[in-house]
């Protein structure tokens, strides 16, 4: 067992189909911010393309840092700077046998089964406008960050967040039984997490890990495609999700809801099959010599190839349904895209 290693070897952006092409060319010269946390990043996507299709990795065992969740009713914020610790705690990802090959694609080994984990993942819900229109399905409270209970109401619409209210700068909306709250009329699942930065919120979106998966394959995918080909979109967005927990775009946010990062709609793109191509791949990203792949993906192979084409390694969208259409599970799928990679499962730590 090695511990994962601390590093940022080069990082990707992902880019939608619905871009101009000159506004992809441009984008995909800049560079994303280099950060070094509890853990790095390890990710060339060069060097998943191996001279040899098989690859003789170690085992993976990554540490990650962070304390349990708090409980409810005290928030989650127990710095006095107000900037949440990580939510990855003394995790391990164990890597599964080397990949085998055959006629066709290289076919990534299935980790061992495990339990899923209880990972929340913050997610910022860009672009909202100035005056912000809160709701949920059930009684809710509005919280300061000690956990004071600010504001309280029954189901429907929530507090009034206008400069009158005379409110702290930062602030948690939730519901008393788990219900679903809403911000401008979409769902979401989880909780709110509302700061005031240049005189607006920010809201960002505390949920499970695997609930936000199930989300974003149904924003990234149409749901009645093949199983299989939702399954590798399940396990491309778990990894490319848990490189930004390890590595945050925020001190108060993993990464954002827009196509900048990955589509994510909240409840609104969840139904049973979404929810069963999240589930049953619950825990397993993509990994390489020790780190974290940050998984890139486009909706087509044109696309992938003007975007991610110099980085080698960039699942089509279009072309995994196509994959799964001529009976190819969802491991052949993602050995065909990602060369190189390993699954690994998540799972508790020693310690």
């Amino acid at each position: 067992m090695q511990r994962l290693r601390h590093r940022v070897l080069a990082l990707g952006r992902r880019w939608r189909g619905r871009l101009s092409r000159q506004a992809r060319l441009k984008a995909i010269l800049l560079t994303a911010p280099v950060g070094f946390g509890a853990l790095g990043v390890g990710f060339m996507a060069q060097g998943l393309v191996p001279s040899t299709p098989a690859l003789d990795a170690p085992l993976i065992d990554a540490m990650l840092q962070a304390p349990p969740p708090p409980p409810r009713r005290a928030a989650a914020v127990v710095r006095g700077d107000g900037v949440e610790p990580d939510p990855l705690s003394g995790i391990q990802s164990r890597r599964a046998s080397a990949p085998t090959t055959g006629a066709g694609p290289l076919i990534l080994a299935e980790p061992e089964p495990g339990e899923p984990l209880a990972l929340e993942i913050r997610v910022a819900l860009l672009n909202q406008p100035t005056t912000l229109q809160l709701g949920s399905e059930g009684p809710w409270l509005l919280r300061d960050r000690s956990g004071n209970v600010l504001r309280q109401g029954g189901g429907g619409a929530g507090p009034d967040l206008s400069p009158s209210a005379d409110l702290p700068a930062e602030l948690w909306f939730e519901t008393q039984g788990g219900d679903p709250v809403s911000v401008q009329g979409r769902r979401y699942d989880g909780r709110l997490r509302l700061v005031r930065q240049g005189g607006t919120y920010t809201v960002v979106n505390h949920l499970a890990l695997e609930r936000y998966i199930a989300s974003v394959v149904g924003s990234e995918m149409p749901s009645s495609w093949n199983m299989e080909a939702l399954r590798a979109q399940a396990i491309a967005a778990r990894s490319y999700a848990v490189a930004h927990m390890a590595r945050p775009a925020s001190a108060h946010w993993h990464l954002g809801n827009t196509t900048r990062w990955q589509a994510y709609r909240g409840l609104e793109s969840v139904n049973e099959r979404t929810q069963r191509a999240a589930a049953s791949t619950a825990g397993v990203i993509l990994s390489y010599q020790g780190g974290i792949v940050e998984s890139l993906y486009a909706a087509n192979q044109q696309i992938v190839l003007e975007a991610h084409g110099h980085l080698g390694a960039s699942m089509s969208q279009e072309g995994a349904q196509a994959l799964a259409s001529q009976g190819l599970r969802y491991n052949a799928i993602l050995g065909r895209y990602y060369q190189g990679a390993s699954l690994a499962r998540l799972k508790p730590g020693a310690g």
